[in-house]
């Protein structure tokens, strides 16, 4: 297998709105440079890059997938990302793992929640992009209007390269406005186009099309533009060239034609790949920090550097164990290197070396500064972990991981399982850091966290399937508050004879309210030594344990003062555990006559959806409780921006997608904890009662 240079290389990432055809697009391009002997086919199960059970099952991306192909002497590797909010931590790995992107828009629907999202993803790390307007071959295809959509919504220098001859049934090939070519296609899915001269009747549409086009690639290149503004021929060769700066500066973005699936368009698309996007020492320098001082660095990103390699993705798999996919920023690693693994201080061995084609392994003796491959049984490495040279311990800045949005009560079906599912799901989190797991030190309930219904579906039948773990998922318990509106003073006596010595404590408390949020406070205002000092911090204890348990529904006590202002003590009998003892007796009775309301926790919530669902969208919201908040519109999308109670979110991700057609996505924090409606107070207390009785 040839070896290539750093500058020979392309790594590209796929991303768009779940369903708009990357991973049917990927396999067209793989074809299309003969990296593949046949067409693989989602809806038919035989891709390459979907090649999981659960991705053939459901015909969608799950999991992220590296491939390579070599055209006009250039190796490109593609990463094919999930287009789901469910699996967009795949998607962020593949994007931080690239040096540009393709961004897929549908020619029958245009720009989707989604779309921006993945955007969004590319604007964070700034990289370059080409948009490609992908299923022209479909009714109600319409590439100018699509075209503005992108130019609307997505923003930035946006401009066409390409435009199609003809859509929907009559798609046969695109004009190259570059070459100005016509590249004619069949629909065998050879992706072969055959270059002929423009038609007629679209003449006058590229020529204007062009224009704009070398005006855009002008303003790039300073003596380009110069030349083009006192109108001067513009060499063929000098458009490219300003074109490939502009791309790699982010000053232009191509928009392109195709058909996934009839490979149309593949062959220009992989043309301008290899021409215009970034070697990977095009993109300067690697950030990260020193991992001995932790202080910020920077390096080049070359093979003159100390190697260094992110891991973005690890794969278990049945007899083979973990597969750790990275991406080299400097340096390069040999097969047999040892290398150093700075997020868990300890030595690794390459013993294995691959380039990746799917769920195929092809093994290497080398990667360089820029190349995407993998390795195999590294002892303690995981995702997001940096391997680099022991005597330049760095780390590489990380995937910054989407948070969950989603959450689940797990419990496994027997008792001997139990350490078999924590295990398991922290296997399952190292693999995937969307998908996370905590022990909720206040309910006692085991939680797993993600980004949507479906992702902890896949997450646990991998759990049963890889670890067989039995396991039955429970709604999560809220941790509620429990405080009080108004004050109050109660005595607190507790006094205890058993023939021997006895106990005596006798405190009185003042209970009042404190702001939201302000936390507890203990103060003293005893005079004339009715307790004594020694025994002050007991009765403190013994508040703070009262409000640990919670009084009204088990829940803690918070935002409230507590004062100690009078008692009584016994000589011999008085002692700490006395005295914490009737502080809470004292602490219960004064809680009781103080107000007590609960608290639940709000949320604050950012729905995006199309325009046509905005009405559904908010009326649902309000009838979770929810306070909208405003609501901006983002071209033909809108953004509530809204407050919930935790309690009405179990399951809103699955509710929004049932009421958008799959188009709603939404994001959600933490916000405050609010005073909890009466009825609603009432039904907790009742459920926190029942769940203490049935403990008896």
């Amino acid at each position: 297998m040839r070896e290539y240079k750093s500058t020979d290389i392309r790594n590209v990432v796929l991303v768009s709105h779940g369903g708009t055809g990357k991973t049917s697009l990927a396999e067209c391009l793989l074809h299309t440079a003969k990296a593949t002997s046949r067409l693989g086919k989602v809806e038919q199960g035989t891709s390459i890059l979907d090649y999981g059970d659960d991705e053939i099952e459901r015909k969608i991306t799950i999991n992220l997938a590296v491939a390579y192909l070599d055209w006009r002497n250039i190796r490109i590797n593609l990463i094919d990302t999930p287009g789901y909010a469910d699996f967009y931590g795949d998607t962020k790995a593949g994007v931080k793992a690239a040096d540009a992107g393709l961004v897929l828009v549908k020619a029958d629907s245009g720009v989707e929640v989604g779309t921006e999202k993945v955007w969004e993803f590319l604007d964070e790390l700034s990289l370059p992009r080409m948009v490609v307007i992908n299923r022209l071959d479909k009714e109600f295809a319409d590439f100018g209007k699509v075209c503005e959509q992108v130019r609307n919504m997505l923003g930035g220098p946006v401009i066409e390269a390409q435009i199609p001859v003809g859509v929907g049934d009559d798609f046969t090939g695109v004009i190259d406005l570059l070459t100005m070519k016509y590249y004619k296609y069949d629909r065998s899915g050879s992706g072969a186009g055959m270059m002929q001269e423009i038609p007629s009747e679209l003449a006058g549409q590229a020529k204007a099309a062009r224009e704009k086009l070398v005006e855009s690639i002008a303003e790039c290149n300073d003596e380009l533009l110069e030349a083009y503004l006192e109108g001067k021929e513009v060499k063929q060769e000098d458009l490219v060239e300003a074109l490939k700066e502009g791309f790699r500066a982010g000053k232009i973005t191509p928009i392109v034609c195709a058909s996934a699936e009839f490979s149309i368009g593949t062959q220009q698309i992989l043309d301008l790949i290899a021409s215009a996007f970034p070697t990977p020492l095009d993109m300067g320098t690697v950030t990260g920090k020193d991992a001995r001082s932790g202080e910020a660095k920077e390096w080049k990103a070359s093979t003159d550097e100390p190697f260094a390699a992110l891991v973005f993705k690890t794969i278990s798999e049945p007899h083979v164990g973990d597969m750790s996919i990275m991406r080299v920023y400097s340096g390069e690693v040999l097969e047999g290197t040892e290398v150093f693994n700075t997020a868990k201080n300890s030595t690794e061995k390459f013993t294995q070396i691959y380039n990746l084609m799917g769920r195929e392994r092809r093994e290497v003796n080398r990667l360089v500064a820029g190349d995407i491959g993998a390795t195999v049984k590294l002892k303690d490495t995981g995702t997001n972990n940096t391997l680099c040279d022991r005597n330049n311990p760095v780390v590489v800045d990380p995937v910054n991981f989407p948070k969950p949005v989603v959450r689940d009560a797990i419990e496994a079906l027997s008792k001997n399982d139990e350490d078999k599912m924590s295990s398991g799901l922290a296997r399952l989190h190292q693999e995937d850091p969307t998908f996370t797991m905590f022990v909720d030190s206040e309910t006692k309930q085991t939680i797993i966290s993600g980004m949507g219904e479906l992702h902890l579906s896949v997450g646990l039948k991998r759990l049963k399937e890889r670890f067989n773990v039995g396991v039955k998922l429970l709604k999560p318990r809220i941790a509620f508050r429990e405080t009080v509106k108004g004050s109050a003073e109660a005595q607190g006596k507790y006094k205890k004879q058993t023939g021997g010595r006895g106990q005596y404590g006798d405190v009185w408390l003042r209970i009042e309210p404190r702001e939201r949020s302000a936390g507890f406070e203990f103060i003293n205002k005893l005079v004339g030594g009715s307790v004594p000092t020694k025994y002050v911090p007991a009765v403190e204890k013994g508040v703070s344990e009262m409000m640990t348990d919670g009084v009204v529904a088990g829940y803690p006590v918070v935002d409230l003062k507590a004062t100690i202002f009078d008692g009584s003590f016994h000589e011999v009998d008085s002692s700490d555990m006395a005295f914490k003892i009737a502080a809470g007796m004292a602490f219960k009775k004064a809680f009781a006559d103080a107000k007590p309301v609960l608290l639940e926790p709000i949320m604050d919530v950012v729905v995006t959806v199309p325009e046509d669902h905005l009405g559904d969208v908010m009326g649902d919201l309000s009838g979770k409780r929810g306070k909208i908040q405003g609501v901006n519109a983002r071209g033909h999308l809108q953004v509530v921006r809204a407050q919930v109670p935790l309690a009405e979110l179990y399951k809103y991700s699955t509710t929004l997608r049932s009421m958008t057609q799959g188009r709603g996505m939404f994001e959600r924090s933490f916000s405050h904890y609010e005073e909890a409606p009466h009825e609603f107070a009432q039904k907790i207390v009742e459920e926190s009662k029942a769940e203490e009785e049935a403990k008896k």
